[in-house]
């Protein structure tokens, strides 16, 4: 074939380019706010964001489970929602931050696996994590916000990571801690996991090549990788310390409650499919050549055994590995994410197959890789549509805001049942409170902690313990100030009509009806130990933000000054380097 044919086929992708593509790819969808009416949790982390914008300095949050710490959860993703939607709204303000971690996700990934491959499989690494189907799922159906933004900080900081490790260069060391707090103070269980699965083969990479150079400087790459983290350790400690004493005063000791994630696959076809087809698509295609050509390659052994170990992380209860190695942390993770890093670890490989494809046969190997991709990503929007995982966060609750918002209504306490994810929308844009709410690690109330259910407003998905839960909390209304139920399921009148509640409103044709008990009293403050000092707030408002601002700061004044060597052979990747060096 014609050189001329094949030039365009043998030079990395601008990486200018992915990112314009990632724009062109999740823009459209995000700003007709696709995730707000498919996803589970956008409406959970608007609802936080609006509680930020709120009040910045004070994360006791009464609109749930009769008060509860907002410092349970890292705030920066949401102190950005609550900064941008002063602009923009909250709804928008979302969309925004979720864009920032799909667009800077591919930079991250080509940066990531340049220390692994040649600037080309790289950029094709860097490309084909636009269209991953782990990431469509997450953004677009699973609403996990912190995972998909916290992830592509961790990635920007493992190059940093490593050339310290290399050559112990001091902005590099100052930009990965930097860049790793950001990481944690939007996501601390993303940063647990990914410190292991990532940082341990950068690691070890750093290590053979130190090896390699035979400079005997081994243990120094050990040494340096201590410093790195003490200092990410103690500046994680001090940045999240509310949330380190709200989870040392009240750790999360519940009962467990099922999640389909952690279930055996094999075992249920809708299982195996919304958690293992659809995440991974067309990965699955690339995962012999990913186990052999990871085998075969000493450089990228660290990578193959550690994408292994998330790979069957991923796969939850399929395996007993997880349960084995997590005890009974395996019942209040979920699974889902280890997809993600799964694919993340596997893509300088898979990069590399994209090179050799495009060397045989460039214009069939283009079209075949090109329609793969996008079928990925169009078979997880599409499983939105078909699967039997429904979720209804679009729902219209202009009523049930209005009905808390007139009257006085807001001095007495609400549930919702049968709302499903429209829940945190009603809390977001309501005075009132409620006892009830979508995030299962901050409940301390017993009528929830008690039982395996998570929501009372889906207490019937839950079987027993749902329905148990629910049926403690109507007995307790009185003490909460508990007066207004808001009933989306007619499969929860018999209950309260038995209980001694009276239907008083229909809203919206009949589809939401009000019940309330007439004896129930105002609703008072609940004393609890678990409100946050003043001071823990000034810290929680102040220290994650700031990060953020101080590695936008490094970003401007510290630029890196560095260039990228000579395109190495992707056949030879354990011969030379691939990280690019400083220019003398």
């Amino acid at each position: 074939m014609d050189q001329r044919d094949t030039s365009f086929f043998r030079r990395p992708i601008p990486p200018a380019a992915i990112v314009l593509i990632a724009l062109v790819v999740h823009a459209p969808l995000l700003i007709m706010q696709l995730p707000t009416t498919t996803t589970y949790d956008a409406n959970f982390h608007i609802f936080f964001a609006s509680h930020y914008a709120h009040h910045w300095f004070n994360p006791w949050n009464e609109q749930w489970f009769a008060g509860f710490s907002q410092t349970t959860y890292p705030p920066l993703g949401h102190q950005w929602i609550a900064i941008l939607s002063f602009i923009f709204g909250l709804n928008m303000a979302y969309m925004l931050v979720q864009l920032i971690g799909v667009v800077l996700l591919p930079v991250g990934v080509f940066r990531f696996a340049r220390l692994w491959v040649s600037e080309r499989a790289a950029s094709y690494a860097a490309l084909l994590s636009v269209f991953l189907g782990t990431v469509a799922f997450l953004v677009y159906s699973a609403g996990q916000l912190s995972t998909t933004v916290s992830a592509p900080f961790y990635l920007l900081a493992l190059p940093y990571f490593y050339e310290w490790l290399r050559w112990g260069r001091g902005r590099a060391l100052a930009k990965g801690v930097v860049l790793t707090l950001v990481a944690a103070s939007i996501h601390h269980v993303t940063l647990l996991f990914g410190a292991i699965l990532f940082a341990a083969p950068v690691l070890m990479l750093a290590w053979m090549d130190r090896r390699a150079e035979r400079d005997g400087g081994g243990l120094a790459v050990l040494g340096r990788a201590a410093v790195f983290t003490a200092l990410s350790a103690i500046g994680v400690a001090i940045v999240l310390l509310p949330y380190w004493i709200s989870i040392l005063q009240h750790p999360i000791e519940q009962v467990p409650i099922p999640h389909a994630s952690r279930s055996n696959f094999l075992l249920n076809v809708d299982y195996g499919m919304n958690y293992f087809i659809v995440p991974y698509g067309a990965l699955i295609l690339a995962l012999p050549f990913i186990v052999i050509r990871g085998a075969s390659v000493p450089r990228l052994r660290p990578l193959l055994i550690f994408f292994w170990i998330a790979f069957i992380f991923g796969l939850g209860g399929t395996t007993p590995l997880p349960r084995l190695l997590l005890g009974r942390a395996f019942q209040i993770l979920t699974f889902e994410r280890f997809t993600l890093l799964a694919a993340l670890l596997a893509l300088p490989i898979v990069g590399l197959l994209v090179e050799e494809l495009l060397d045989r046969a460039p214009k069939l190997a283009s079209i075949g890789v090109s329609i793969a991709a996008i079928a990925t990503f169009a078979l997880a929007l599409g499983w939105m549509y078909f699967s039997p995982f429904k979720t209804i966060g679009g729902m219209n609750v202009d009523s049930v805001v209005s009905f808390l918002n007139r009257d006085g209504h807001d001095k007495y306490r609400y549930i919702t049942l049968g709302f499903g994810n429209a829940l945190p929308k009603v809390s977001t844009y309501t005075t009132a409170n409620s006892v009830d709410g979508e995030y299962n690690s901050a409940r301390l109330l017993p009528e929830m902690t008690q039982y395996g259910a998570a929501q009372l407003t889906s207490a019937k998905f839950f079987g027993r313990a749902g329905m148990e839960s629910l049926r403690a909390m109507l007995k307790h209304a009185n003490r909460y100030g508990l007066k207004y139920i808001f009933v989306h399921d007619a499969y929860y009148d018999p209950l309260l009509a038995f209980a001694g509640w009276r239907k008083i409103e229909t809203f919206d044709n009949g589809l939401v009806t009000v019940w309330s008990k007439e004896d129930v009293p105002p609703a008072r403050k609940i004393e609890s130990d678990a409100i946050p000092a003043p001071w823990e707030g000034l810290l929680w408002g102040i220290l994650p933000i700031g990060c953020s601002f101080f590695a936008i700061l490094l970003w401007l004044l510290v630029p890196d000054r560095v260039r990228s060597l000579e395109i190495v052979p992707s056949s030879t990747p354990a011969e030379v380097p691939t990280y690019a060096r400083e220019a003398h």
